[in-house]
């Protein structure tokens, strides 16, 4: 069942370099002008050139992202913040006792686990953001076109 789409998303995971950043750049592209989207990590890794390949496939440059930590956030104010590791849900959730602010766990597979050829990677990663697409839509469906 879609809920109202909050005004404030944040999208956490461990690292900041390959699920919350492909989240919070679809989240941009889908709901850009009606919400403001933030994305951390527990920790700031590299930004992965797989997850940087994956997104330009469909037309989203994330190359100029800098990976953060929850920490180095400009604003702490969000509406949800979305976890897509269980590490992440642990600090959002320490993060959220003295504030109103909802959490929901999204478990995502992490693709840097998988090894062997390029493509294999790459699928992997492909699959990464496809499945957070469908969650992202479902989640906070697109507006209906308006009627003339």
């Amino acid at each position: 069942m879609a809920q109202d789409i909050p005004g404030a998303v944040l999208f956490a995971c461990s690292y900041n370099a390959v699920r919350s950043i492909m989240a919070a750049s679809l989240m941009r592209h889908f709901h850009g002008n009606r919400v403001y989207v933030e994305c951390c990590g527990l920790r700031a890794g590299d930004l992965d050139g797989f997850a940087v390949a994956v997104m330009d496939e469909i037309g989203l440059d994330i190359s100029g992202y800098k990976p953060k930590t929850f920490d180095e956030l400009e604003d702490g104010f969000f509406d949800l913040i979305v976890t897509l590791s269980p590490e992440a849900q642990h600090r959002a959730v320490e993060m959220t006792r003295t504030m109103a602010c909802d959490v929901e766990f999204w478990n995502t597979f992490d693709a840097t686990l998988i090894e062997g050829t390029r493509e294999t990677r790459l699928e992997a990663y492909r699959q990464v953001r496809d499945q957070l697409q469908k969650r992202i839509l479902e989640r906070f469906p697109l507006a209906p076109a308006p009627k003339f």
